[in-house]
């Protein structure tokens, strides 16, 4: 699989959603994420949750597309998760397998009959857990994968599926407005369709202790906030080259504490003198790629 830097340089030229993520959060988070491919030993239950929830509900999205009944589909959907998630432990109260499995059942009965149908492609394959990759000029390109490409009442939509510990309400959909990871999927909805996406329908799944309560939401993106989001893009492309060939990476501290913690919080605290030791006792390499394709 090519590299996503120009060879003998950590310079990035294919990026994706998570990797630009790292690097608007914090130089530093990108430094250790991106180029060193460091991560916790210990996995996120969020994670963990996420990528098995995802894997089933694809899974039973495939299964349909396929023309497989409801409760045959569901009973794959099933099994799959079941399979997938058999060692799995969890301490979390909420996202544990448990619950995993009833969010997985609860969330294709609720939406057994939506008139939101996955798009099959000119290729006659269905529009699900699409890899993208498409170059913006001669030296960089956008890659990914999007969850799902429905077909609506009202246009074509990108899926995507999201899951929570937090009561859904207004508050959850804006903190998509705006976002990089939606407006990126509008971008590449739009290229791998070659005709205009309508949004982001986000299904969202809060856990609870005795329930899994789901709510849709619709993200918009007008083509001047495309346009724009494409010109920063390529601001923070090119800063990302001036930290590279300096070898440097700033830490930005106002983003230490967010979105529960930086995984890396307990290396930054310290003196830059003990850094090393803790990466190395607390972080594993890993091989993480934006050009991976999914299968």
């Amino acid at each position: 699989m090519a590299s996503p830097f120009i060879p003998g340089t950590q310079v990035q030229f294919a990026w994706n959603s998570t990797s630009l993520g790292w690097l608007k959060t914090c130089p530093r988070l990108y430094q250790y994420s991106m180029i060193e491919q460091l991560r916790a030993r210990e996995e996120s239950c969020h994670i963990t949750f996420g990528s098995h929830y995802h894997a089933a509900l694809e899974h039973y999205d495939h299964k349909k597309a396929e023309g497989a009944s409801h409760e045959d589909a569901l009973r794959s959907a099933l099994h799959k998760v079941m399979i997938d998630s058999f060692e799995w432990e969890s301490d979390h109260n909420l996202k544990n397998r448990p619950h995993l499995i009833r969010s997985v059942v609860w969330y294709l009965e609720e939406f057994k009959n939506d008139t939101a149908k996955t798009k099959i492609l000119a290729n006659g394959k269905p529009a699900v857990e699409l890899t993208f990759t498409f170059e913006i000029d001669k030296d960089r390109i956008l890659c990914g994968h999007l969850d799902r490409v429905v077909e609506t009442e009202f246009g074509d939509f990108v899926m995507d599926r999201k899951t929570t510990t937090s009561t859904i309400s207004s508050y959850y959909f804006n903190q998509y407005e705006p976002d990089n990871q939606m407006t990126l999927y509008n971008i590449a909805g739009q290229m791998i369709l070659k005709s205009p996406i309508k949004g982001v329908i986000i299904d969202a799944a809060q856990i609870a202790v005795g329930f899994t309560r789901f709510e849709r939401g619709m993200i918009y993106r007008t083509q001047d906030q495309l346009e724009e989001w494409l010109q920063d893009f390529h601001w923070w492309a090119d800063q990302s080259v001036r930290f590279a060939e300096a070898n440097f990476w700033p830490q930005n501290d106002t983003a230490c504490h967010k979105y529960g913690g930086c995984t890396f919080r307990q290396v930054c605290s310290r003196s830059p003198s003990v850094r090393q030791s803790l990466l190395d006792s607390n972080y594993v390499k890993v091989n993480y790629n934006p050009l991976e394709v999914r299968l």
